[in-house]
């Protein structure tokens, strides 16, 4: 028998962007989960007007320089939450030096409503 060659081709047609956030940069979508750190914004709704990349249901991408003009990310806070326990452990060898310490990092969870 012959072998027969499927090509699957599949369109990104996906709109994503590339945020910056507390000075970190995200690639979000739309209806996606983030973790960022501790936003200091106690109303539900967020306007992240810092976006460096855009690609729309097109497939055209705008690059900013440095930003994107006219373009923003709305978003919904969902929760004021810790993170997971970090461990940070130190240790000399043969000084009989070791200190364990650890932290929890503050985070925000937030929901991407719209890319605009």
């Amino acid at each position: 028998m012959e072998s027969i060659k499927i090509l699957i081709t599949r369109k990104f047609t996906d709109m994503y962007a590339i945020v910056k956030i507390g000075g970190h940069q995200y690639k979000v979508a739309e209806d996606q989960t983030v973790f960022v750190n501790r936003l200091s914004s106690e109303n539900d709704k967020v306007t992240i007007e810092d976006v460096l990349l855009v690609k729309d249901d097109k497939g055209k991408i705008k690059i900013g320089k440095p930003t994107v003009k006219g373009a923003k990310v709305e978003a919904s806070v969902v929760d004021h939450i810790k993170a997971d326990k970090v461990i940070v452990f130190k240790k000399k060898r043969r000084k009989g030096y070791r200190v364990k310490n650890g932290h929890r990092q503050a985070i925000t969870q937030l929901k991407i409503e719209k890319i605009a």
